[in-house]
């Protein structure tokens, strides 16, 4: 049961990573990496190794539904026609639905099978998360460290890089505005019932 998981699995990862590259519509792409990290989460619950597979699931699926969410923003998408899309895939999109509950199923049953209890995913320890933690803070504690150290330059090489004074380009002034008084900040306006008011009267 859970060889034939692994090989469901394991295709449609293969199918799902292809059509990434392949598709040229950059929400469908996000789509079908959303079923690629999915499936893998499937594959990760199949050894046994849950916690890695929420990781994926939360970290992962929760990023590129963000990304998601800017491609939408970010581009010119005609929702009238993909509402039409919609309606036109409902079917396929029906069946795929059904294939991933069909895939939670099996991993579900294999996961609890006896061939699935024999390997131990957490060795010396309660669960897999605290095995992983044992072997990460020990063994692989200086490159650990490392890793946080590589990220935290590319955080800030990305900040420098796109930290860049324009004239044309308003900017926050921090001291100035943490050092204002009250006075300089609020103003109280006495409205006349039936009247406006100006707040720029520069501008007059």
């Amino acid at each position: 049961m859970q060889l034939i998981a692994f090989y469901i699995l394991s295709t449609v990862v293969l199918i799902s990573a292809i059509s990434v590259i392949a598709s040229r519509n950059p929400v469908h792409s996000v789509l079908w990496l959303i079923l690629s990290f999915f499936t893998a989460a499937g594959l990760l619950v199949l050894i046994g190794a849950e916690f890695l597979a929420m990781l994926l699931i939360v970290v992962y699926v929760g990023a590129v539904a963000v990304l998601f969410l800017f491609v939408v923003m970010m581009l010119d998408v005609d929702f009238a026609e993909m509402r039409k899309g919609f309606a036109d895939y409902f079917v396929v999109g029906g069946l795929v639905a059904l294939a991933l509950l069909a895939e939670i199923g099996v991993v579900a049953a294999s996961a609890n099978s006896v061939e699935g209890r024999n390997f131990d995913p957490s060795p010396g320890a309660d669960t897999n998360a605290e095995a992983l933690s044992n072997v990460l803070y020990t063994d692989y504690l200086l490159l650990f460290q490392m890793a946080g150290i590589v990220l935290l330059v590319a955080m800030i090489g990305a900040i420098v890089l796109t930290l860049r004074h324009r004239p044309d380009v308003k900017r926050q002034k921090v001291e100035e505005q943490t050092a204002r008084r009250r006075e300089e900040a609020v103003e109280l306006i006495k409205v006349n019932p039936g009247q406006g008011i100006n707040v720029h009267p520069e501008q007059d």
